[in-house]
């Protein structure tokens, strides 16, 4: 069987592939990965065979253009809200979820998003890269639409492999549902626009799949997931944390309590920078009876002036080797991030941004008891994230409902496990096309 995988050139999003991609190719399946060219050297360092597609998508040079697109799709809305607004594809409150604020967060999210990470030249490269490869199954990112397109234009089998919560599944299927109860004339729906027009140009049409995957591939617990009626299939998060070398600090356990605190590659690689005080973090640790490992490089230490004496600095270790020793991790809630402390049982006290998913990650493990996230939106106070690390590590139902979604990761089918299902898969879904 060929595999093709189709992924956002950001690493954290490759990252979440390549347990699987491996897996395939372990079991003497064909597997090539298309992306942006700004992410072919993270692809072959993971001794995988890349395809570039497209121009470089440079996100650590778009931001700017982003709000810019933004601003300029909520243009077409009669009296446009807050354009940040209009991207919240986490808004989950009813009386939010009108078919106007539905309507102007898929017509922002397509213009500025979904659109720009499948542009043209790169949607052109990825078919005809299908139609000359002729991959049986593409695995494209939730992000990167333009797979889906590929696989239909080739005849492939397609599935979305998540990377976070389903916030593209859940929101469409309220935008579906609040446009069927409006008169047909009043209808909106920019991304079925934006995506038909896009599959008309290879000769096939738009049908949701083209949104959601013929099924989607989830490595979160299933207790994490929220709720849509989508085919999805289970799998579990193997962690990845690109080339590494376990330091020889790391080789002995710690003398006392070990927290780990992280802001992510997301923030350091994409985002241009933290969402979250480097120092009043390290203030708020700094008086913990625990050693905490942060993960800082230099440009995050820029502006710190002390750096506390229990508080070891290091640029760049492993999670999957150092969380391990850790009692509890302090991060912003990226999904790498989050699923490595989920897969090694470690409580979580995740200081939250606007990013994406991070809000309702926070909200989901703070309810399932595996951790704690800071009560207000304003400004971070350390002596509230203090208490927030002390509670965590003394109180030992945190380490209990950790444990819990460990061993819920452990039961999903391993990335080697779902090689067969995967065949089938595409055997079924190769067949009724």
């Amino acid at each position: 069987m060929r595999v093709l995988f189709v992924t956002l050139a950001a690493p954290p999003h490759f990252f979440a592939q390549v347990p699987l991609a491996w897996a395939l190719r372990a079991a003497g399946h064909d597997v090539r990965v298309a992306s942006q060219p700004d992410l072919m050297d993270t692809v072959t360092a993971a001794g995988l065979p890349a395809v570039p597609v497209g121009p470089r998508l440079a996100q650590d040079e778009s931001v700017e253009k982003l709000r810019q697109r933004r601003e300029k799709a909520a243009e077409r809305l009669a009296e446009p809200p807050d354009a940040q607004e209009l991207m919240r594809m986490a808004e989950d409150r009813p009386e939010r979820l009108t078919p106007d604020f539905l309507d102007g967060l898929f017509t922002v999210m397509t213009s500025a998003i979904f659109q720009n990470f499948s542009a043209e030249e790169t949607v052109d490269d990825l078919v005809a890269l299908a139609r000359r490869w002729r991959p049986d199954l593409v695995v494209w990112d939730t992000l990167m639409m333009g797979g889906a397109v590929a696989a239909r234009a080739s005849g492939a089998a397609h599935a979305r492999l998540l990377y976070g919560l389903d916030l593209v599944g859940a929101a469409r299927e309220r935008h579906l549902a609040a446009s069927a109860g409006r008169p047909r004339g009043l209808r909106e729906d920019p991304l079925a626009e934006w995506l038909g027009w896009t599959a008309a140009r290879y000769g096939v049409g738009f049908t949701e799949d083209l949104v959601t995957g013929q099924w989607t591939l989830d490595p979160a617990p299933a207790s994490l997931r929220p709720p849509t009626a989508l085919p999805w299939v289970p799998v579990r998060h193997v962690p990845y944390n690109g080339r590494s070398v376990v330091p020889e600090w790391l080789r002995e356990p710690p003398a006392r309590r070990r927290v780990c605190l992280t802001l992510g590659l997301s923030f350091r690689e994409v985002m241009g920078g933290e969402q979250t005080s480097v120092p009043a973090l390290l203030e708020s640790l700094g008086e913990l009876d625990a050693e905490v490992v942060a993960t800082l490089d230099s440009g995050q230490l820029a502006e710190v002036g002390h750096v506390p004496g229990n508080v070891r600095v290091v640029d760049f270790v492993p999670l999957d080797a150092l969380l391990p020793t850790c009692s509890a991790i302090v991060h912003q809630g990226g999904f790498g991030t989050a699923q490595n402390a989920l897969v090694h049982g470690v409580p979580q006290i995740v200081v939250p941004n606007d990013l994406w998913d991070i809000h309702p990650r926070a909200a989901l493990i703070e309810r399932s008891g595996a951790g704690l996230r800071p009560s207000g939106s304003g400004p971070l106070r350390p002596a509230e994230l203090r208490g927030l690390v002390t509670r965590v590590l003394e109180e030992p139902s945190y380490a209990r409902n950790a444990a819990r979604l460990r061993n819920e990761i452990e039961a999903a089918p391993s990335p080697a496990d779902l090689v067969p299902v995967l065949q089938a898969l595409t055997a079924r879904h190769r067949r009724l096309s």
